[in-house]
């Protein structure tokens, strides 16, 4: 999150008693982005599933497989990295794999045999 956007005032929503019929999607996404919905969520639709094409959903799941690792850190750079990923409100194992993402994208720039993957720019 950027610092901007941490700044921002919530907008105040007004509370929704019907799901009004929308003409368009347009019109529903401006009706959500400021009506509070919590008191009719019983009335809302459920999603529709979607079918997605084989290779567009092995895509996305070989995008976040992940293998366990297993390192020892010290309290202190436990504490540290956890401070450090709540100020940006993500997971601290998630900073730490950002980290070692960094890590090895630098490294691979240094070394001629090796190109890091696009693989490590995901969380």
């Amino acid at each position: 999150m950027s610092r901007s956007a941490a700044n921002v005032m919530p907008k105040k929503l007004k509370p929704a008693s019907k799901l009004p019929d929308f003409a368009n999607d347009e019109e529903a996404a401006n009706w959500f982005e400021t009506h509070d919905t919590s008191q009719i969520w019983d009335q809302l639709l459920p999603a529709r599933r979607i079918k997605l094409p084989p290779e567009q959903a092995q895509m996305i799941r070989d995008r976040y497989r992940k293998s366990l690792v297993s390192i020892r850190l010290t309290p202190d750079q436990i504490a540290a990295a956890k401070a450090i990923a709540a100020r940006k409100s993500i997971g601290y194992q998630t900073q730490l794999r950002l980290w070692i993402a960094e890590g090895i994208q630098r490294e691979g720039k240094h070394r001629s045999g090796y190109q890091a993957t696009s693989s490590l720019k995901s969380h």
